[in-house]
This record gives C-alpha cells, sequence and structure tokens, in this order.
C-alpha cells in the first residue's frame, strides 16, 4: 500500500513515517528537509500534489502551522496551510480516487468551550462538545475538518478526524503558569485530563486506517485514558487531590517520595471512549503506567 504523509519532518510525521515504512510504502511530504521526507515543498503546491499523489491508497495528512506559530505567521499564512492546503489535498485524494483521507486535528478546536462558564464544573470534553475556536489557529483546524466532512458527503471520500490531546515531548507554557511544578510532575498529572504518548498517537492513526473504509466518517478524539467518570467534574474543580485519590489512594505518598504536587483543580478532561469503541484503538500510556511504574 502506498501512504502520504503531510508534515513528515514534523515530530509526529516523522514517527508517522518510521512506523508506516515497516510494511509499506511512504511517501513523506513537508517544506523542511529530514530524513523522513521524500518530497520537499508545501500543500500549497497543486502541482506537487498531484504528483506524489499518484497511485496512493492512503492520505494522513498532519501538516499544519501550529499555535505556537501564530506570533510568527499572518492569519492569511494559517488560512493558505491549514484550510486551503488541505482542500488541495482533498481534491486530489478525490480525483486519485484514494482509499482514505486521515486528518490529524486538534483538541485546540474546542477553545472557548474547554471553559465552564460558571466555573462550579469541570468540562466533559468528548465528540458532543461543540467546538468555540478562539485563535485562527482553532478556527483553520475547524474549518479544515469541515472541509473533510463536505468531501465526504459530496464524493464518498472516506475520512477520519483525529483530534489530538497534547503529545509533544517537551512542554513550557505550564511549567511557566505554575512555579513550583517539575516538567515530569505537570506531564504526569496532564495524563489524566489532556495529554496523549507519541506512540499511542501513532496507533490511533493506524487503527483509523484499518476501519476507515468501515466507518466512511467520523472525528475521535485521542487521548490517554482517564480514570475520571463524566460526574466527577464539580469535584474536580473544588478539589482535584481528593477525587484522585479516590482512584489512586496511594497517589500522595507515592507523589511525595518524587517530590510532586497534584494540581488543587482540573477544568476540563478529554474522554476518549469513542475512539477505543469504534477504532478499536487502546492507548497503551496512562497515569496508572507512571504510578505503577514510578520505582522500577
Amino acid at each position: 500500500m502506498k501512504i502520504i504523509v503531510t508534515g513528515s519532518s514534523g515530530y509526529l510525521g516523522n514517527a508517522l513515517v518510521k512506523k508506516l515504512k515497516e510494511q509499506h510504502e511512504v511517501i513523506g511530504i513537508d517544506i523542511l528537509a529530514s530524513s523522513e521526507t521524500m518530497v520537499i515543498g508545501s500543500i500549497t503546491d497543486k502541482q506537487l500534489i498531484e504528483k506524489a499523489f499518484r497511485g496512493s491508497d492512503v492520505i494522513i495528512h498532519s501538516a499544519a502551522l501550529h499555535k505556537p506559530q501564530m506570533s510568527t505567521h499572518s492569519k492569511q499564512q494559517f488560512i493558505d496551510v491549514n484550510v486551503l492546503g488541505t482542500q488541495n489535498l482533498l481534491e486530489s485524494a478525490i480525483r486519485h480516487k484514494v482509499k482514505s483521507f486521515i486528518f490529524t486535528s486538534s483538541t485546540s478546536t474546542f477553545g472557548n468551550a474547554l471553559s465552564s462558564g460558571d466555573k462550579k464544573s469541570a468540562v466533559w470534553v468528548n465528540e458532543d462538545l461543540r467546538p468555540v475556536p478562539k485563535n485562527i489557529y482553532g478556527v483553520t483546524k475547524c474549518a479544515a475538518e469541515n472541509l473533510c466532512q463536505i468531501a465526504h458527503q459530496e464524493s464518498g471520500l472516506n475520512c477520519i478526524i483525529l483530534k489530538t490531546s497534547r503529545f509533544f515531548a517537551k512542554e513550557k507554557v505550564m511549567k511557566h503558569a505554575i512555579p513550583g511544578f517539575s516538567e515530569e510532575n505537570i506531564q504526569a498529572i496532564e495524563y489524566l485530563y489532556r495529554r496523549a504518548n507519541i506512540s499511542d498517537i501513532v496507533t490511533a492513526h493506524l487503527q483509523a486506517m484499518e476501519r476507515a473504509s468501515e466507518i466512511g466518517f467520523d472525528q475521535f478524539i485521542i487521548t490517554a485514558t482517564t480514570p475520571f467518570q463524566e460526574s466527577d467534574c464539580a469535584e474536580l474543580v473544588l478539589d482535584a487531590p481528593a477525587t484522585l485519590e479516590k482512584y489512586y489512594p496511594s497517589y500522595k505518598e507515592i507523589f511525595a517520595k518524587l517530590g510532586w504536587k497534584m494540581f488543587p483543580s482540573l477544568s476540563r478532561v478529554y474522554a476518549n471512549r469513542k475512539a477505543r469503541e469504534r477504532l478499536g484503538w487502546e492507548p497503551k500510556h496512562s497515569f496508572s503506567e507512571i504510578i505503577e511504574n514510578a520505582f522500577s
């Protein structure tokens, strides 16, 4: 099977190409050169896309301008890459009768919907939550999702949207926002509500490829499995440590030995139930794994 991966020089695209090359012919496309990029160019270049797509079976579209680039790129550039670039790919996929189109989106599309208006309850984030973008990145990713849906409706192209939660190895935003928490401490806590491991993100894409023809069109939140239930949301805002202790009675002792602390409150929780049930995806990495392997 011939698979196109856009954004192949990026963190996710690079990992996808390496994994897919084990069993498939893979063409990586990116504006930057890398060991996993075979075609250097932009997804805004229709001629380049047309040439690369010949004989392709699956498209994994992970290329994008991301939130950190809002300070270096204009809104028009975001529209050109994230919206028009996606439309270019969809049109080529339809012309070349590609079997399935997997689009890597983001939970950032939910934007202002991630904040509860009354602050009395954490937001339970599943696929039924309506996105309310709060910046150009969210707007363009939502627009690209809608283009995928239209492509499916009009042509029958199998399109799966994967709304990934945080998965980059190093994060600085939380570290600066909450002094006194180490990077490892923050990442461990994020596995409770907003993080996934890069290897699990990759397997989600593989499962999407496997199930695309059966599903046709759908979108899935891709995140580590939280121990929390929707019924915990009110308590999570008031006392997240007490809520966590219900599921992991020994966590305080383990955190103390590691020099870690728990956030006093959580404002949202991403849920992956739909992806586990409909895609058949099972993430291997979780908060439970961290606790179990803390001293191994």
